[in-house]
């Protein structure tokens, strides 16, 4: 059967339960773009049928490759086949770019990243009495070549998207390829194996187009994207007016499963031996399971569709390829016979040099889809080619299956994406004429009764895809029935689907949300956000009045090991070994292995769903190796806090999540078989009622962070740690305790609480050195070369140990702690000079601009002058510094530091220093609730209690003795991850969707006006805030008293230029949820400098 019949309506998708139809129809309401070179390839139409006894096109004869030879050997790659579009791509395409023209130069390897057998040597391609010898076809994928640099990649973790990369000069080499290599013309119809090879290659163009159509816009903060987008448009553009792209797709998506039915003996039996038994043989038994499913047992005419038997045939007659010798060479005279297995040699070399152009592809992803693709290709050309007593396992490489099954499963999607963008485009493009505008005359003008207001709006909502079946069906139950309450909203907000919307929402069933969320530090929002994404609903309640809690403060970054198969030369049980050792004799394995094993998945999850930039990697104290990810412009705490609030934000207009601030949690509800059903609040806000309330859930998850700020008689931190009342804490003061105080009210079990942990540097204000309320010195200080220098001018420790070592070197200055190591409440904390060179500060460049912008760092000009402010002898502070440069040449000094980052120059008196003062302060309570593996709180026998559940800093247990630095954002996002994953999600009252009424209205851009000094100047106060940030002025009056970390720093710049402290501890992108309060573009005075605007 030819390539270009129509595949049949019997049409199976992998994955999918449902049939759907192959059929892709599209009437054409968009031109598309004249001119574009995709497809390129017009060597026949696809609608322009293969005469049957039209003589063969696809062969060379000998004296044309020996011409070429003599006057190309060198040009190409290969040297057994011609290949004329490889050669003239030099000569006659135009580049974009230089670059680009790099790429074909044939003498340079690109760095493939796909393995591959190309380590087998090539088949004998020679001839024997007119028949290839068996092995022919064992080396189709043999120019798929695993390169230098060749590394295993996980497939899922490098999905399919659109780069940015233009591929159209490789498109254009791979087409031209097939077109011109075979018969030398393209001047002349497409062969028979022509078409077939480019319904393949059109079919993976399609599938890829399909992928990046799918997969168009990235993760945006600033266009408020959290995941990626399609773009329907670039669909429709590139197949609105070519359905027969997606009829190659479907062609080629029916040779792949031809193949893989064929490939059923020897698939079915194959045995795959990484090492790693558990994934072996889940691998395994999901094959098998492919094998034997309905997709290669039902509508098998759809195999008809191609018959590989029909090509190399002289003629195109009944005869098989693989007709014993005899029954060959009584069909085919000698001659024929050896043009036959010309046109063979001539169809895999084509195929070969195909699969080399891929070399040329600079962008590494589309490389590795692109080869993947062709390696899957080729072993189903394999399979297909040869006999049955051919085919068995060795034949077959484990790479060459991977591929084959992943480009099965590619089609497969693509396949789906095909409707799925349809439908997309459809939705988005109807012309507006055609929707009814929803006014009050349609629904309600005093003619139409309330029933028909109600039902009208419902349906209008359901049809916008704003709520779902099940909430449509019951509004229309409750306007039937003559539900007074809906009935009156219809009647004076019908003609406002938000507000009926919104109106509605607490009509029908009860509202009681899948869970309660106590705290909204980095762990409930964690959690938060996981049972939204799963259709979930959920009350956030917090006793603040902004959210972020001590995370929002974090600045040395968030631990992760491996996320990209390696990290550094790190492995998980390196990293699980060093929190063991921290931890001490109170390490729990079962929660550190939870840890860390589940690293990798936190930091990708925060990356791709919440969209933060974790670019950066450091090594802090205790740590082995670089494992703590942090943002490459701005702080770790403040960015991951913004955008989980942001994502968690997005849903209120679904009305799927309420937050409650100003709001105390005072009690659990607890039923008479000790099931926790709810929680008693307290609202803290003049604006509200003061008295308690009880608000029921199934499911309660304390988040509500540590105690070490709570310093009053009868605190947590006065019965475990009474000598450290005194010492001063990073902790908000809102850190108090409260989610411990309401798990043991219900029974629950207690851990490690006089493990507190001392933080060895908390910055000394120079402005307020006695606050108890210190600014954490981040562990990234120390991590890029920060040394720490005692009154004497000394060093006196390894800056890079653990927290808990260079706290105890640091008061074992103090003579009663160095003899009992107990601090003595009265005495005084001492402290110590954090000092940065000029390298280490350009390292730490993002922590340096925010620590001096606060007055915490000073920048100083020589040793000389770092001396002076420290206070101490010159000389002594130059024989440490000079002894420790020494030290970083051996490589060790005597205290066993061995890595030495951000040295200072040898000539210290032109040196640049950064210093500050730093002290030990309370920072992190390793103690808290028991909890077990998944979140569930234990009571004090060990046992769960039934819809409790906790994460993050009122936790114990996790840490032990002593908390790693980066592991505290790692706990709230793994636990809290943990505990929104596993909450049962029950069958939604309302259906409403993230999608909005408004979603595709465009807002008018407002002008703005120019705004000098003089007029900024004018609203400094906190009942008027204006602020000049990059070039625009906001007015920030309302935002301040929800700025996660705290009022005063946006008070402390209202009516100035705070660019500058701005980008010390943010990320621009976060301006975008700013766009409303723009007020006007700044034009500071003519005096004054204007270079740091972007």
């Amino acid at each position: 059967m030819d390539p270009d019949q129509e595949e049949s309506a019997c049409h199976v998708e992998l994955g999918d339960d449902e049939s759907k139809s192959s059929d892709f129809k599209m009437e054409t309401i968009l031109q598309t773009n004249a001119g574009e070179p995709d497809f390129e390839c017009d060597g026949g139409a696809m609608s322009q049928e293969v005469e049957e006894d039209a003589p063969p096109l696809c062969e060379l004869t000998e004296t044309e490759m020996t011409e070429y030879y003599n006057a190309n050997e060198s040009k190409t790659p290969l040297k057994d086949l011609l290949s004329s579009a490889l050669n003239s791509l030099n000569k006659k395409m135009r580049w974009d770019s230089p670059s680009q023209e790099e790429t074909f130069m044939w003498s340079k390897k690109t760095d493939p990243v796909i393995l591959s057998t190309s380590t087998e040597e090539a088949c004998d391609d020679e001839a024997v009495e007119g028949r290839l010898p068996d092995t022919f076809w064992l080396d189709m994928c043999a120019h798929i070549k695993e390169g230098d640099g060749m590394k295993i990649v996980d497939l899922t973790l490098n999905p399919e998207r659109n780069t940015g990369y233009n591929g159209t000069h490789i498109w254009r080499a791979i087409y031209e390829e097939n077109c011109i290599d075979l018969d030398g013309s393209v001047n002349q119809p497409m062969c028979y194996e022509e078409r077939v090879m480019y319904r393949l290659l059109s079919g993976l163009h399609a599938s890829t187009t399909l992928s990046i159509s799918k997969n168009y816009y990235p993760p945006n903060k600033r266009k408020g994207r959290t995941h990626w987008e399609p773009n329907a448009v670039y669909f429709y553009e590139k197949f609105g007016d070519h359905p027969e792209y997606i009829r190659n797709m479907h062609f080629a998506y029916v040779v792949l499963l031809r193949a893989l039915k064929k490939a059923y003996p020897v698939l079915s039996k194959y045995e795959i031996r990484t090492g790693n038994i558990v994934d072996d043989e889940t691998a395994m038994v999901l094959l098998r399971r492919l094998l034997d499913s309905s997709i290669l047992k039902s509508c098998s005419q759809v195999f008809a569709a191609f018959d590989e038997s029909l090509m190399f045939r002289q003629n195109h007659n009944n005869s098989s390829l693989h007709d014993t010798l005899k029954e060959s060479m009584d069909k085919f005279p000698l001659n024929t016979q050896k043009e036959v297995v010309t046109l063979q040699q001539n169809f895999k070399g084509v195929f070969h040099n195909i699969s080399s152009i891929l070399d040329c592809v600079q962008c590494q992803q589309c490389k590795l889809h692109g080869k993947m693709a062709m390696l899957g290709y080729g072993t189903a050309l394999k399979i297909l080619f040869m006999t049955n007593d051919e085919l068995i396992a060795s034949s077959l490489s484990r790479n060459e299956i991977v591929a084959f099954i992943n480009t099965i499963a590619k089609m497969s999607e693509a396949m789906k994406d095909v409707r799925e963008l349809t439908d997309l485009y459809w939705s988005q493009h109807i012309p507006s004429s055609s929707v009814p505008t929803l006014t009050s005359t349609d629904l309600y003008d005093g003619s139409t009764t309330p029933l028909d207001a109600a039902i009208g709006a419902t349906a209008a909502l359901a049809k916008s895809g704003v709520i779902d079946t099940n909430r449509e069906a019951e509004l229309v139950r409750l306007a039937l029935e003559g539900d007074e309450a809906l009935l009156v909203i219809a009647k004076h907000y019908s003609s406002d689907l938000e507000k009926f919307l919104m109106f509605t929402e607490g009509l029908g069933s009860p509202t009681e949300p899948d869970a309660i969320v106590v705290g909204t530090g980095l762990a409930g929002l964690a959690a938060s956000l996981h049972i939204l994404d799963r259709g979930g609903s959920v009350l956030i309640i917090e006793k603040e009045h902004r959210l972020g809690g001590n995370s929002n403060k974090a600045s040395s970054g968030i631990n992760a090991c491996c996320p990209n198969n390696s990290t550094n030369d790190d492995y998980l049980e390196n990293f699980i070994a060093d929190t063991t050792k921290s931890a001490g004799a109170a390490a729990r394995p079962e929660l550190i292995r939870t840890l860390v094993s589940n690293s990798a998945e936190a930091v990708r999850w925060l990356k791709e769903r919440v969209g933060v930039d974790l670019s950066l990697l450091a090594q802090l104290g205790g740590h082995r190796s670089k494992r703590t990810h942090r943002p490459k412009n701005g702080m770790v705490g403040a960015e991951v806090i913004y955008g989980m609030q942001k994502a968690v934000k997005e849903y209120e207009k679904t009305g799927r999540v309420q937050i409650l601030t100003d709001t105390k949690v005072v009690g659990l509800v607890k039923d008479d078989k000790g099931n926790i059903k709810g929680v008693v609040v307290e609202y803290l806000s003049k604006d509200k009622d003061n008295g308690s309330r009880e608000i029921l859930s199934q499911n309660v998850i304390l988040a509500t962070g540590g105690f070490a700020a709570d310093r009053t008689i009868g605190s947590y931190l006065s019965k475990y740690r009474p000598e450290l009342l005194k010492m001063p804490a990073t902790a908000g003061p809102f850190s108090t305790g409260d989610g411990i105080g309401l798990a043991t009210a219900v029974g629950a079990g207690l851990i490690d609480m006089e493990k507190i942990q001392i933080h060895p540097t908390g910055w000394v204000d120079p402005k307020d050195p006695t606050n108890p309320n210190k600014i954490l010195a981040a562990e990234l200080m120390r991590g890029v070369g920060g040394i720490l220098i005692n009154s004497r001018g000394e060093r006196f420790c390894n800056e890079l140990g653990t927290r808990s070592y260079v706290t105890d070197m640091m008061l074992s200055h103090d003579s009663y702690y160095a003899e009992h190591k107990q601090w003595n409440k009265d005495n005084e904390i001492p402290s110590f000079s954090l000092i940065l060179s000029s390298s280490a500060a350009s390292d730490g460049k993002k922590h340096v601009d925010h620590y001096v912008h606060k007055g915490l760092l000073t920048k100083l000009d020589g040793i000389q002058a770092l001396s002076d402010w420290m206070g101490i002898n010159v000389t002594v502070l130059r024989e440490s510094l000079m002894q420790y440069i020494a030290d970083a040449a051996v490589g060790l000094d005597k205290w066993g530091k061995t890595s030495f980052q951000g040295l200072p120059n040898k000539d210290l008196d032109n040196e640049v220093f950064f210093a500050g003062t730093v002290t030990p302060v309370l920072h992190y309570c390793m103690g808290g609730i028991t909890i077990d593996t998944e979140g569930n709180v234990l009571d004090e026998n060990k046992r769960p209690i039934p819809g409790l559940h906790a994460a993050g800093e009122v936790t114990g247990g996790v840490h032990g003795d002593n908390r790693l630095g980066g592991n505290s954002l790692l706990e709230c996002t793994v636990f809290g991850t943990i505990v929104g994953k596993k909450i049962p999600i029950r069958a939604r009252r309302t259906g409403i969707t993230q999608k909005t009424l408004n979603e595709n209205v465009k807002t008018k851009p407002k002008t703005l006006n120019e705004i000098k000094d003089d007029v900024l100047s004018q609203h400094s106060s906190k009942d008027d805030c204006w602020i000049a940030i990059h070039g625009y002025v906001y007015d920030l009056t309302d935002f301040a008293e929800e700025h996660p970390a705290g009022s005063e720093s946006i008070y402390n710049l209202c009516g100035t230029d705070g660019t500058g402290a701005f980008q010390a501890v943010h990320n621009t992108n976060m301006l975008s949820d700013f766009e409303d309060d723009k007020v006007g573009r700044y034009g500071p005075s003519v005096t004054q400098t204007i270079g740091i605007y972007e």
